[in-house]
């Protein structure tokens, strides 16, 4: 039977186990995200940077595992898809801390509320893609409409304080702010198409 397995039967990998790591990487810089410009730790922005360099790792080590496979559990463009959509969740985060460090701002305080809805998301997903191996496509569908609304809540949040920025004269405070806020926007647009795309997959499987 050994024999058959490695040289007969077509090879199969634990794409739940993979996506779940890439998953627990990426979504970690969220939380890291929130200790660094929230909690001013300093320290955290070393782990935005590293963290961000296991998760690309992690990308790239699950799309050569989905190149070279030829049984997968679930639809190969669906699991593309949500591999690429977390790279791109690290991705917006790591060019959030690029950005900030760039115009020398070390604390976000006064968006503390968006950083914690960006953490409930990273969270939900997060949880989402664990279920993945039971397969409960409602308990992962309840996550997507929470992390929807979220979201939804984000983009509010977002202009409201763009709003408020622009009733100030620092022309340059309003430059800075408003490209910050747009990529904190961008985090949770991500989280969000990641979220349906983890729905769909699911949907597919079924």
């Amino acid at each position: 039977m050994g024999f058959i397995d490695k040289f007969i039967l077509p090879r199969q990998v634990d794409f739940n186990a993979a996506l779940q790591a890439q998953a627990v990487e990426t979504l970690g810089l969220v939380r890291h995200l929130h200790e660094a410009f929230i909690k001013n730790d300093k320290s955290a922005l070393t782990a935005i940077s590293s963290g961000a360099e296991r998760a690309r790792s992690l990308k790239q080590g699950n799309m050569k595992e989905l190149l070279d496979v030829f049984i997968a559990p679930y639809d190969k463009e669906s699991i593309y898809r949500i591999i690429t959509q977390l790279d791109w969740i690290g991705l917006s985060i790591n060019h959030f801390r690029i950005e900030a460090q760039a115009y020398s701002v070390l604390s976000l305080h006064r968006y503390q509320s968006i950083f914690q809805l960006l953490m409930e998301m990273g969270s939900r997903l997060e949880e989402g893609i664990a279920q993945l191996s039971s397969g409960r496509l409602k308990a992962i569908s309840d996550n997507t409409s929470l992390i929807h609304d979220q979201y939804d809540r984000t983009v509010v949040m977002c202009a409201e304080s763009m709003a408020n920025l622009l009733q100030q004269d620092d022309f340059k405070k309003i430059m800075v702010y408003r490209d910050l806020l747009a990529q904190l926007k961008e985090i949770a647009r991500r989280i969000h198409i990641t979220a349906n795309t983890l729905e769909d997959m699911m949907i597919k499987a079924q």
